[in-house]
């Protein structure tokens, strides 16, 4: 399961992890050339040469074509056209729902950030209070022939400053917390609004405001107009929020399988909704009424492939593009394939990492007892897991201990000298058998919840191995119906993806302690001030140096109270059908198909 952290931005299940500064991952497909864009791969085609880590300038003369390519990122489903609810959030969702919706900004493959020009521009023009600028362009509009305005970033702001019970079911509080008053504008149907952060500037403030929902398919679904929305989100009308809540936390909703009407979906995006069957594939249809540059194909298909099928799929021609779980297997079949001169594969680290969270809420055996959790963690085999199932792919992988810093980042090797000691790098199963006697605990039982993937269940089988010795009856929750976000699970195995954020570790770690409660993707209700107060002082703050010191401190403290257990950075494995141009990789959670509306087919 890959989760993101938010920025506005995603996790694998579940924008994402934090990356300081943006740097470059090492990768392996340029002949050992570790600074080389990880957006380029032997094989690849290119209609035109891009000048960055950006999305390449097409061409006014760049056409869509009359054709399909169809791409398997794994098994997840498809949850909803609302990728905006905890329930639908996670990086497999993002990556279709984000082909419908354009917005000011997106990640490029070296973790830039980059404005669209396409859609709009922002400015800062003024810093004292911190305001920004931002202008929609005029022929921006959904599909359904409706102006994209300010009014759909009045809605953007509000499901993200009105949340809790019979309000917004929605993800982070950031947005509404640190721009109290909201987008202003002229009027609603205004294409410029200004936002200003009274406090400073939001650390991750170009990602703050992006893509926006449809504002009048809500407006209408309530029964008021749109004027009346953005009235009283603006204004606070708790009892109008209420109903426009409901109506944006339900009518996307449906039952897997089954597209909500067409004219409550529109598009921004260069794709729209076509068809959906629950378990095997999505389809997106060109947008007819697209005001950008057109989409390079008819039809994409997401398709919902088991990763131990990826690479004969591809083979065979029924998948274009492949994002499998990365095993040595894998690796070498998709070598051989490579060598046949008719795919193209790339290598290299992602901005994703693998963990284990430790809930303590009541009903963990870890609740009344948190010195298990010690035990727990002296026992996980974190250098066996790296070797066994990392080292194949890639060997000079090393553990993942931070959870803010990526071990590829400059910075990292300092942070962690000041924040671990290295405690729990080797399995130590006598100690942790002490600890389990010590407390008559012998025989305690810890489910671990995943999300079934074959790397997954490797890992939890070391880690029985390992701890079953030591006392523990670990049990294999991946074939278990289990809600990660629910906090439904003893350990939970997942990874957080991200996008360049570096305050987007407030909403997992930290607490509102306003209303005394874990933030929204707190899953293990973590709850410890000098964490909260870390991250809350990053948020505003733009000293590299003062960002450094309070990371150090938070990571200290998560290793203290051993919030989680860090594993290893994600080897990053994509291949595609050569005939394919423009399909450039980035280890951003935005996977591999971040420009997807670029690809097009082309003679070799």
């Amino acid at each position: 399961m890959e989760l993101h952290k938010l920025s506005m931005a995603v996790a694998f299940v579940a924008s994402s992890a934090l990356v300081l500064s943006a740097c470059t991952p090492g990768e392996d497909t340029n002949n050992g050339d570790t600074d080389a864009d990880p957006g380029t791969a032997e094989g690849q085609q290119l209609t035109v040469e891009p000048d960055n880590g950006g999305k390449a300038d097409l061409g006014e003369d760049f056409e869509t074509q009359e054709d399909e390519i169809s791409v398997s990122l794994g098994p997840q489903p498809f949850n909803s056209y609302n990728g905006q609810r905890p329930s639908n959030y996670n990086a497999y969702n993002s990556t279709i729902v984000d082909r419908l919706f354009e917005g000011f900004s997106y990640v490029g493959t070296d973790l830039e950030i980059y404005q669209n020009e396409e859609f709009g521009s922002y400015e800062v023009i003024n810093e004292d209070p911190f305001t920004v600028e931002y202008t929609i362009n005029d022929k921006v509009e959904w599909s359904d022939g409706t102006p994209v305005t300010a009014a759909d970033y009045v809605l953007d702001w509000g499901h993200q400053r009105y949340l809790g019970e019979g309000q917004f079911d929605g993800l982070s509080p950031n947005y509404g917390t640190y721009v109290p008053e909201g987008p202003q504008a002229d009027s609603w149907d205004s294409k410029t609004f200004t936002i200003e952060y009274p406090d400073g500037a939001y650390a991750d403030w170009e990602l703050m405001v992006s893509a926006a929902h449809p504002s009048h398919v809500v407006a209408e679904e309530t029964g008021i107009s749109q004027e009346e929305l953005v009235n009283a989100i603006l204004d606070g009308d708790e009892g109008l929020i209420e109903d426009i809540a409901e109506t944006w936390n339900t009518i996307w909703d449906t039952d897997p399988g089954t597209l909500p009407d067409e004219e409550l979906i529109p598009s921004s995006g260069p794709y729209i909704l076509s068809d959906w069957q629950d378990g095997e594939y999505v389809t997106l249809k060109a947008n007819e009424n697209y005001w950008g540059t057109p989409p390079g194909v008819s039809t994409l298909v997401f398709q919902f492939v088991d990763n131990a099928a990826h690479v004969q799929a591809l083979q065979n021609g029924d998948l274009s593009a492949i994002v499998p779980t990365e095993t040595v297997d894998t690796r070498s079949e998709l070598e051989s394939l490579v060598e046949q001169g008719e795919h193209a594969m790339h290598i290299g680290d992602k901005a994703t990492w693998e963990h284990l969270d430790i809930q303590y809420d009541e009903g963990s055996p870890f609740h009344d007892k948190p010195e298990l959790a010690e035990a727990f963690a002296l026992c996980v085999p974190r250098d066996q897991i790296l070797e066994n199932l990392i080292h194949p792919v890639n060997p000079d992988a090393e553990l993942q201990n931070a959870r803010e810093v990526l071990n590829f980042q400059p910075n990292y090797d300092e942070i962690v000298a000041e924040s671990y000691d290295g405690r729990y790098d080797t399995a130590d199963v006598e100690a942790a058998a002490e600890i389990l006697e010590e407390h008559d605990a012998v025989g305690t039982e810890v489910l671990i919840g995943h999300n079934a993937q074959e790397r997954r269940h490797d890992t939890v089988e070391l880690i029985q191995a390992s701890c079953n010795e030591a006392g523990f009856e670990i049990v294999d929750g991946g074939d278990v119906d289990i809600d990660i976000a629910a906090g439904e699970w003893d350990v939970a195995l997942f990874a957080w993806s991200g996008s360049g954020q570096i305050a987007s570790g407030l909403n997992i770690y930290g607490w509102d302690r306003e209303n005394d409660e874990p933030r929204p993707q707190n899953f293990n209700n973590y709850n410890n001030d000098v964490v909260s107060d870390a991250f809350e002082t990053i948020a505003t703050s733009n000293d590299e140096d003062e960002i450094q010191e309070q990371i150090i401190t938070l990571e200290q403290e998560l290793w203290e109270d051993l919030h989680g257990i860090p594993l290893y950075v994600h080897p990053g494995i994509t291949a595609w059908d050569s005939s394919i141009a423009n399909v450039r990789p980035t280890p951003a959670q935005s996977q591999l198909v971040w420009n997807a509306e670029q690809w097009q087919r082309v003679s070799e």
